[in-house]
Order: C-alpha cells, then structure tokens, then sequence
C-alpha cells in the first residue's frame, strides 16, 4: 500500500521547502535564526560520512578479491572525472562569452569594498598549490583522518587498509565479515538522522530567504539566472547523452533520486546526502566496490556544477569591470580551472576561496570583482551541490556499466517503477542477499 504524500520523506521536504520560503518572507527575522537546524542536520551525516566510507570501500575490496580491478575502476574514474569535468569548464566559459551576463554593469574595481572578502584572502594559499592538495592527502595519523572527516584522506586508508585485508586471504575474512557489520549498522544510524531532514531543509531555506530576500537577486539576477540555465542544460544535454549511452534515461535516473534532489536543494549541500546517495547506487544494481571507490573519489575530483561556476563567475567578472578577455586568457582560465577544482571539497568557503585562486592566476581579471558574486554565492551554491551530486551518481553508473558492475535488468525495474527501493524499512534477508544492502527492495506488478 502506497504511503500518502505527506508520510513520505520526499513529501516532508517538499512541505518543508515551501514552509521555508514562508516563513522567511513573513517572518525574516525569525526565520534567520532557524539557521541551526540546516547546520545541524548537515553536521549529523557529515559525522557519519568518514566511517562509513571506510566500511564501504574496505568490505567493496575485500569483496571483490581482484585488486587489479580496483585499480582499473580508480583509474578509468579518474579519466572520465577529467574529461567530463573539462566539459563542464568549456560549458560555462561558452556560455558566459557569449550571453555576456556581466556587460553593461560598468563596474569600477577601485569603487568596491573589499573589506567583504577579508575572511576569504587569507586562505586563497591553501587552494593555490597542487602539491600542498596532493601532501594533504595523505594523513598524519590513521585517526586524523578520521577525525578531521576528510573524505580522500580516508578513501586513501579504506584503499590501504582493504588490499592489505584482502591480501590476506583466509585470515582476513573475519575482518571483512566484521566491516560489513559495522557499516550494516552505520546506514540503520543514517536512516534515523535522514528522518530529521525535513527540519535540516525548512531552517536552511528559511534562513536563506529571511537573510537575503527574493529581492537580493535582482542585481545579479542575470548571473544567478545563466548559472541554473547552465546547470540544466549540462545535465540534460551532457549528463542525459553520456548515461544514455550507458542504457539508462537521464529523467528516470533523477525521479529516482528526487528525495536526495530535494535534500540538496535545500541545504545547499551534498555532503548532506552522501549516505543515502551510496546505498541507493547499491540498490539500484551497482556492485559496492564501484560505489565505494567512485562516490568519495568524485566528491574531490568531478565536481561539474563547481568547474561550470567557476569558469562562469570569471567571465562574468572580466565583463562587469569591462575587462577585456583574449582568446589566450579564456584558455588559462579553463587550464587554471581544472587544477584549481580538483581541491574545492573540504576546503572552507570553497566557492569564493577556489574562485580567488583562480583568478590570482589570470592577472587580466581584477580579484576585486569577487564582492560581485559574493551575495548570491548561497543562491549559486544551491546549483552547485545539486550538479554536484548528480554528476557523482551518473559518474558510478557509467563505470559501472565499464566494469559490468551493474545488474543492469534489476536497474531498469528500478528506475521503471517495477522494484520500489524503501530505505527506511525494516531490514529483510532476501533483499539484501539480492542486493547486498541493509534496505528493502519490493517488487511492484508494473503499470500498465
């Protein structure tokens, strides 16, 4: 029997997200201080996040038993990462040089305040040198990583820790059974944190909206606008193509998704569903080894909705202080960028922070004209971590589809409707011998 919409956590955070906007347009003030519950529901999962990688990938090696393959899967995700995020650059410096959102705006760098970004300046170092991103991967202490939640440093130890586990043979099966325990218990953790996603959701968007206003955009509403149009078209026209190829419907594989979307959307944040994203990858047909190895990998380094911001937000820069851009300083910016967007993820401030690194490297740009961005940088955000995520996902698919690591007849009941996945429910046997995941997948007579 199908829940009524409003039982549903899609229905929840649907109730919640126009909540939000309510509140924070009536009750600004109010609404402001709503803020803890968006922090504290993204603070819930991003303490999960660490060990439940970890379990993932360790027990998807372990698994596996052929360490060759895993290397194989690292490395053809790490080239599908660089070329569809390369797309993503070259989208948004297309689009940008030719809508010319910022012309018109004639703004003197000399006339802003640059008082704005003095909490962003003195990070910019850290987000410039790509050998300082490569040392930092590797931790100082196996409980530093750990500790600090860094999601590559950690994904650096699952690697270690399950080749070794898995090198062992017979010894290390007591191990493995034990990991695959552990992480049957993280996600029961998950589920019960996810039910609190509807408050993380309504104090987010009503803090958002309470803070800046529905009028805040209209000065840089054009950017704001060409930034989600952007989005869009990378994932219908780009995204929708390349899982097309791989056999699957771009718009199936989003109405599957829609809750995750939701959560997203509203906390501006991807990290927030990152549990939830894995075990439906899971349920959805693709083997967990691929999940472990391709979600944590990607959230460093295919991050499209922030390569297209960022080439985006230069362009529009270089225009609204008419400065003039050749065909050479679009190419380094694009060169800059796909350095630069690789260690966005963990750093504080991202956005504007790996912004001004870029920028510091195209000396024609006046890194001023960060303060023009800096406003809407939440509104933005929103697009980014949505684009984000989505990338992620459509990424595992495809190397799944690679590796033959999906089953790819229980995929297409999924995505149809055929087999309804419930997160939430009680954990059954079958399904997870099906499966190999702690949620329930039941199947539906199809509609006619």
């Amino acid at each position: 029997m199908q829940k009524r919409f409003y039982r549903t956590l899609f229905g929840q955070v649907v109730i919640a997200l126009i909540l939000g906007v309510v509140v924070g347009v009536v009750w600004p003030e109010f609404a402001v201080k709503l803020k803890p519950f968006g922090d504290g529901f993204i603070k819930l999962i991003k303490m999960i996040i660490a060990p439940l990688v970890f379990c993932v990938v360790v027990h998807g090696i372990c698994s596996t038993g052929d360490l060759k393959k895993v290397g194989r899967v690292g490395v053809k995700a790490l080239v599908y990462f660089e070329i569809v995020t390369t797309f993503a650059l070259a989208l948004g410096i297309l689009l940008a040089y030719t809508l010319q959102p910022g012309v018109g705006m004639n703004v003197d760098p000399n006339s802003l305040d640059a008082s704005s970004m003095a909490g962003y300046t003195d990070r910019v170092a850290q987000a410039t040198s790509t050998v300082d991103f490569i040392m930092k991967i590797i931790p100082a202490t196996f409980v530093d990583a750990f500790a600090k939640g860094d999601i590559l440093q950690v994904l650096l130890i699952a690697i270690l820790f399950g080749t070794a586990v898995a090198a062992l043979g017979e010894k290390g099966r007591p191990v493995t059974a034990a990991i695959d325990s552990l992480s049957h218990v993280f996600f029961k953790l998950i589920g019960f944190i996810v039910k609190l996603a509807p408050l993380g959701v309504l104090g987010a968007i009503a803090f958002t909206v309470g803070k800046y206003g529905v009028g805040s955009l209209k000065q840089l509403g054009m950017l704001v606008a060409l930034f989600y149009v952007t989005c869009t078209v990378f994932v219908i026209m780009v995204l929708g193509f390349i899982l097309r190829l791989a056999g699957f419907n771009i718009f199936k594989f989003l109405k599957y998704m829609r809750e995750e979307l939701l959560v997203v959307l509203g906390t501006a944040s991807s990290d927030s569903v990152l549990p939830q994203v894995m075990r439906k990858l899971e349920l959805m047909g693709v083997k967990d080894s691929t999940v472990g190895l391709v979600i944590p990998t990607g959230y460093s380094f295919n991050l499209d909705g922030f390569s297209i911001y960022l080439t985006l937000a230069a362009v529009f820069i270089a225009q609204a202080t008419n400065t003039p851009l050749s065909t050479v300083d679009l190419l380094t910016i694009l060169a800059i960028s796909l350095v630069t967007s690789k260690g966005a993820h963990g750093v504080p401030g991202s956005a504007i922070v790996i912004l001004a690194a870029t920028l510091s490297a195209v000396p024609a740009i006046p890194a001023i004209g960060l303060v023009l961005v800096l406003s809407v940088d939440w509104f933005m955000g929103m697009a980014r971590a949505l684009t984000n995520m989505i990338g992620n996902c459509v990424a595992t698919v495809v190397i799944g589809v690679w590796e033959k690591d999906i089953d790819r007849e229980r995929a297409h009941k999924v995505l149809d409707g055929e087999i309804i996945v419930d997160l939430h429910a009680p954990i059954q046997p079958e399904a997870v011998a099906e499966a190999g995941t702690a949620a329930t997948a039941i199947e539906v007579p199809a509609r006619a």
